[in-house]
């Protein structure tokens, strides 16, 4: 099992930009691809990113797709998503998860992820 932290949400304007990043702890990092997931109140988690355990190969979902970079530090045991350009509808709790894989290949269902991080708030004010 991989603890994993989430840090760096916070109130943004539109147009605005966040960091966040994903501290884990526990087990070798890089064995494991990691994702972005967000849920908003009333909706169903949805998958926002991933990136295979070597930082190689990054997957996003299409409404993100140009405006949200997912890099990891392996040596730092981290996994970071530079958001830009928010709208309010990016308004979120935002989770970080864990997937052992050496794979070049990315899953977008989080049922596939092992470990999860307890979320952090991201709002995006119009």
């Amino acid at each position: 099992q991989v603890q994993l932290v989430e840090s760096g949400g916070g109130l943004v304007q539109a147009g605005g930009s966040l960091r966040l990043s994903c501290a884990a702890s526990g087990r070798t990092f890089s064995n494991y691809a990691m994702g972005w997931f967000r849920q908003a109140p009333g909706k169903e988690r949805e998958f926002v990113g991933a990136i295979t355990w070597s930082g190689r190969y990054t997957d996003y979902a299409g409404s993100v797709k140009g405006r949200f970079t997912i890099s990891r530090d392996n040596a730092k045991n981290t996994l970071y998503q530079q958001m830009n350009s928010l709208k309010p509808e990016d308004t979120a709790v935002y989770f970080c998860a864990a997937k052992p894989s050496l794979a070049f290949t990315l899953s977008v269902d989080p049922n596939e992820y092992d470990d999860w991080g307890q979320g952090t708030q991201v709002t995006v004010s119009s």
